[in-house]
């Protein structure tokens, strides 16, 4: 299959089912793979119109999905236990960014902090197995067995499932989500597919868009995100 640039108008199911829709039916009997984000829309438009081809969830969303979960928690126990938003030097403010950290990327300095912010009020529990967790969905993609890795990840999903009560909502909210996907999620460890060069993209022509003044014309649009993004090799006088 040749590859092909596409700026389609619209975000949600009906545009890309509509796309998908226009194709004909030896155009989508090719797709094989399709890889997407976390939005639920973008599954169910792959599986009406393209049901054959393998889903698969891409890793960054994945983990962001945990990674939203820390956060979440965090704020519910600072609410919880201060009654008011984080301040500079709550603990909880201060390691929301260690929080987010790769375990084996933190200096001694910050897995000094949260040895101390975990030692600091018992009522932090529910956070600290969040943060396990989330060390845990990296750590599955970080395997270099694949075939280890998706079983890691299937029984955190099947752990995650059960999970129940208030003070873990967030973790048991984790759960339910990535059940949910977890025809999407899994196949990433057999097919390796990632979404990074198409959010590659996207980060630029987001960019074009911060700095752009607006445009009214799509065909414009088209032509400035192929300028933006190299996708015009031979030099254009005329802009």
């Amino acid at each position: 299959m040749s590859f092909r640039r596409v700026v389609w108008v619209g975000h949600f199911v009906c545009p890309l089912q509509s796309w998908l829709n226009q194709r004909d039916h030896s155009f989508r009997d090719r797709i094989e793979v399709v890889s997407m984000d976390g939005f639920a829309g973008y599954a169910s438009a792959a599986e009406a119109a393209v049901p054959k081809a393998t889903r698969v969830m891409d890793p960054f969303h994945v983990v962001r999905l945990a990674s939203d979960k820390v956060t979440k928690c965090r704020q519910r126990l600072q609410i919880e236990t201060t009654g008011r938003r984080g301040r500079r030097g709550d603990p909880l403010y201060k390691n929301r960014k260690t929080l987010l950290t790769r375990d084996s990327l933190l200096t001694d300095g910050q897995n000094a902090r949260l040895d101390d912010l975990w030692a600091f009020d018992e009522d932090y529990q529910p956070l600290y197995q969040a943060y396990l967790v989330y060390q845990r969905v990296i750590d599955a993609y970080e395997m270099k067995n694949r075939r280890q890795a998706k079983k890691a990840m299937s029984h955190l999903i099947d752990q995650l499932r059960v999970m129940k009560g208030k003070a873990h909502k967030e973790i048991a909210q984790l759960g339910r989500s990535l059940h949910k996907r977890r025809r999407d999620v899994l196949p990433f460890f057999d097919r390796g597919v990632s979404n990074g060069p198409v959010e590659a993209i996207n980060g630029r022509l987001e960019h074009l868009r911060g700095i752009a003044l607006g445009f009214k014309s799509l065909n414009h649009y088209i032509l400035r995100c192929l300028i933006h993004s190299g996708g015009l090799t031979n030099k254009i006088n005329a802009l």
